[in-house]
């Protein structure tokens, strides 16, 4: 899969295109083909519509009080619209990153490997907007196999609001009110601003 784009809004509306072997794969001895498709698929569909949904909160939270408003929807509404979907799908997912926001979101083991992968390509000519996800059957930490999907999250130029190296002063407070220990600034359009993660029963 590749061709994961950004629309113009901060997280962003995300555009799959067919998939494309395993290439992004790791080992899965317990997965048949169509099995690993029907996965790959769900797990899609469950980042673009937690994308979706969040950006037209955002957007409409951005019309009608500006980035301030937007950071605290964010804030408030992101975890909640996780859980929903978690609920209806039993696909748990979420977003992660080197540089972290917000600290419940830190990236476990294979979560940061899979981050520096991404880093990696980016540095060495990888548009952030062409990384392939990453996704197979991984051992979680209670033993039981899970299968897991990431797909990296390019920065896009309306993200800089928020997530640039010169923020306002109004959104600066915003932040070190509700997360005060952010790292998720600095970045520059077309960086890896971090990932999404999926993970979901075997």
């Amino acid at each position: 899969m590749k061709n994961w784009k950004l629309a113009p809004l901060a997280l962003g509306l995300i555009a799959f295109s067919a998939a494309s072997g395993q290439a992004g794969a790791d080992s899965m001895p317990q997965l048949s083909q169509d099995d690993l498709q029907e996965r790959i698929a769900a797990n899609r569909d469950a980042i673009q519509k937690f994308a979706s949904t969040l950006q037209g909160e955002l957007m409409t939270a951005m019309q009608s009080g500006g980035p301030t408003e937007a950071i605290q929807v964010c804030n408030e509404r992101a975890p909640a619209i996780a859980r929903d979907i978690s609920a209806e799908t039993g696909i748990e997912i979420g977003r992660t990153s080197l540089k972290l926001r917000n600290q419940d979101n830190a990236p476990d083991r294979w979560e940061r490997l899979t981050l520096q992968g991404f880093e990696a390509q980016h540095t060495a000519g990888t548009p952030a907007t062409d990384l392939p996800p990453r996704f197979g059957v991984v051992e979680s930490d209670d033993g039981d196999p899970k299968f897991r999907f990431m797909a990296a999250i390019p920065t896009g130029g309306a993200c800089l609001t928020c997530h640039g190296s010169d923020v306002s002063g109004d959104v600066k407070h915003a932040l070190e009110r509700l997360y005060p220990d952010d790292q998720a600034t600095g970045f520059r359009e077309g960086d890896v601003r971090g990932a999404f993660t999926v993970t979901q029963e075997m």
